[in-house]
């Protein structure tokens, strides 16, 4: 039904009537294609602002490509990206990251989505050797694909251990507004501050149309230096350079100028859905315990474990999807246009299924 609400996923909803307004003030007149336009320019000085002086950011179509092109510029063709199984570069992006870009992904297991520095140590081995693709880059997800976000500490931790060992650390942050209104933190300092060196910004998922950006944290650094300078060439070989460059930028310019103002107050209201439904499913688990609740909603999304029946039930009412069959376990994510009424909604929709 084309009204009809979901929880499937935060990209559901629809586009912010501020993003909308930018894009038609820059529908005037014409602008030099391929990023040489004021708006780009200003996304720069936004990029700087919530980053750091060095920061430097490129726009993209998508988070695929973010990814992609990130992970690209830091590594070579022999070499491989560390990462949680659940990460979204190696279940959710249909094999781009291998097919697209040429990378071996060595995969972590993780009950929550985190990779921790035993985690990463354990795939830093064979340095040298011929027979196995060399480690050259991390790249966690924030928040990560369980709704589980990052301390600062916990990316410095990873960030040392990457680098000690000559590693990059990239941070695929899809979802990196939410992370920030979690953690009440400012972009630069879960970031930039910590030792990430590349980011993939998003912007699709908190409210623009199609958005999203690499940035590099450091390109005063020689390694940044490197990956800013491959960056416009592997965008461009990637189908990731928008002509009309200046549409994109206005999108993320909407969202994340003075402070991210924009895309903090859409993550906020999308996290404290999440916080509402969470605890409601909770008051709901307390009489009917064949729902659970094993993971934490610490950021804009929940994933109880339900009977397939029950599953069945609510899916009738509300589009959402099983995450993990074994278990019954399903995710419900909240956007930023999620209201008091959706999570309502939901519950009610819940509470008639276990009755």
């Amino acid at each position: 039904m084309a009204n009809q609400r979901g929880f499937a996923s935060d990209n559901y909803a629809g586009v912010h009537p501020e993003v909308m307004a930018r894009m038609a003030q820059v529908n005037e007149g014409h602008q030099v294609a391929y990023g040489d336009d004021t708006e780009t320019a200003r996304f720069q000085e936004v990029v700087k602002e919530l980053f750091g002086k060095n920061a430097f950011g490129f726009p993209v179509f998508n988070g695929t490509g973010a990814n992609v092109i990130a992970l690209q510029a830091a590594v070579k063709r022999w070499e491989a990206v560390v990462c949680v199984e659940t990460a979204h570069i190696n279940l959710d992006e249909g094999g781009a990251p291998e097919k697209m870009g040429g990378l071996k992904l060595w995969t972590v297991p993780s009950p929550d989505g985190k990779l921790s520095v035993e985690g990463l140590k354990s795939q830093l081995f064979d340095f040298g050797f011929v027979h196995r693709a060399q480690p050259a880059v991390v790249s966690i997800t924030q928040t990560t694909e369980m709704g589980t976000v990052y301390q600062p500490a916990e990316v410095a931790a990873l960030a040392d251990v990457a680098h000690e060992h000559g590693l990059l650390l990239h941070m695929d942050g899809a979802r990196l507004s939410n992370a920030a209104a979690a953690l009440g933190k400012s972009f630069k300092e879960f970031t930039t501050d910590v030792g990430v060196d590349l980011v993939s910004l998003g912007a699709t998922k908190i409210g623009a149309l199609a958005a999203e950006a690499v940035i590099v944290t450091d390109i005063s650094s020689p390694r940044g230096a490197e990956l800013a300078s491959s960056m416009p060439f592997l965008r461009k070989t990637s189908m990731q350079l928008p002509s009309k460059m200046r549409f994109v930028s206005a999108q993320l310019n909407a969202l994340f100028a003075d402070g991210a103002k924009v895309a903090l107050e859409n993550a906020k209201r999308a996290n404290s859905m999440a916080a509402r439904l969470y605890e409601g499913i909770l008051e709901i688990a307390k009489t009917h315990p064949e729902v659970s609740m094993p993971n934490p909603a610490q950021a804009n999304a929940v994933f109880p474990i339900l009977p397939g029946h029950v599953t069945a039930k609510v899916q009738e009412d509300f589009r959402f999807y099983i995450w993990d069959q074994t278990t019954g376990q399903v995710r419900w994510m909240c956007a930023w246009d999620t209201t008091e009424e959706d999570v309502e909604g939901l519950l009610t929709s819940l509470r008639r299924a276990v009755s």
